[in-house]
């Protein structure tokens, strides 16, 4: 539940988030005082700080310690209390435009070269998809009823190729309910429809299709319909031979996040032996926010579905060859890292991609 803030409130967050990136430790009414012209007296600073305990943004570590950030804080300041800045945006592009030569350069090159720059400006570990240039395209769908309120999704693609994905039919009401044949039938016809709208299309488009245009007679299956393709689109486009390419990682390791070797081997193991999992994830983008800009996903630690990244943020956002996403951009480093920063280098880095991809 999203806690409700009012001027001050939203204020002494924002100077305790920032504080304790700034620092690593616990915030103290007086060390907000003494650093931040917040108006008020150090009483009413301990006041608020209680209030935004209570409201599950911030947390004591320990009794008498200050206070820190919790993924709740974190998202609040994302989402309410930053702008991600533009001249440092306008900044990485004229530094990846000076440093980088994508008409000359290989492929690799340009990604690895990308990717270093990205880690050495954000002072997380950088990771950059191969751009997806086999591009599978639907021969045939089709829907089949496995129980009641569950479909599998089957495609074929044009090298034969077969993928599927369970899905929940939209809840029905009683009135609604429909008997197992007739949905049979009804699954057929749809099936019969998506095939003929979506053969010969490629599987990376699915998830841009303008699906206002399905018939009337379909509407109430509409958003099934997005959202199947969509999780099909993601389940199906990763590669064969995943690669991702990684900078950054020595430098971001020495943050006391990561003072624990367990931590660190399993972050590790993901980053080496588990990229098509990751790659998913970071291919996954938000709804489009403007046309023609990269659309930036932050995923602040336990709403990271990996378990070895939920103490980690992770920040990503798609390369596109015109509209179609190809590649992602992201970084990861500790929750504790600095948004405004972070947003601003992945959303260029993605911008500068498109660019030369296009």
């Amino acid at each position: 539940m999203q806690v409700k803030l009012t001027n001050r409130q939203q204020h002494i967050l924002w100077a305790t988030v920032r504080h304790y990136i700034a620092t690593a430790e616990p915030v103290g009414s007086k060390a907000l005082l003494e650093e931040y012209d917040l108006g008020v007296s150090s009483a009413t600073i301990r006041n608020v700080m209680g209030f935004l305990e209570k409201g599950g943004l911030l947390y004591q570590p320990h009794t008498s310690a200050g206070r820190v950030p919790s993924d709740s804080g974190y998202r609040t300041y994302v989402d309410q209390l930053i702008t991600p800045s533009e001249n440092l945006s306008r900044e990485v592009e004229a530094v990846l435009q000076k440093r980088l030569k994508w008409e000359d350069w290989s492929l690799e090159a340009l990604l690895q070269g990308a990717g270093q720059i990205l880690a050495t400006l954000s002072g997380c570990i950088s990771l950059i998809t191969m751009p997806q240039t086999e591009r599978a395209t639907l021969r045939h769908l089709q829907m089949v009823q496995i129980e009641a309120g569950r479909v599998m999704l089957i495609v074929v693609t044009d090298a034969y190729e077969t993928h599927s994905t369970l899905m929940d039919l939209p809840a029905a009401s009683p009135e609604t309910q429909l008997e197992p044949e007739v949905l049979d039938r009804e699954l057929q016809i749809i099936s019969n429809f998506l095939n003929s709208h979506l053969r010969g299309r490629s599987l990376l488009e699915l998830a841009t299709l303008d699906w206002t245009e399905l018939d009337q007679e379909f509407q109430r299956y509409g958003e099934f319909l997005k959202h199947s393709a969509a999780e099909l689109a993601r389940r199906t486009v990763t590669p064969s031979a995943t690669q991702i390419m990684i900078r950054g990682v020595a430098e971001v390791l020495r943050q006391p996040e990561f003072s624990q070797l367990q931590q660190v081997q399993t972050i590790i193991q993901l980053l080496e032996e588990e990229q098509d999992q990751l790659w998913r994830l970071i291919f996954e983008e938000p709804e489009a926010d403007e046309v023609g800009k990269s659309r930036v996903m932050v995923r602040i630690g336990s709403e990271n579905p990996l378990e070895p990244i939920r103490t980690c943020t992770l920040i990503s956002a798609t390369y596109r060859r015109g509209s179609i996403p190809v590649g992602s951009v992201g970084v990861l480093g500790p929750t504790r890292l600095d948004y405004e920063s972070a947003i601003a280098v992945v959303s260029a880095a993605a911008d500068y991609l498109s660019e030369a991809f296009s």
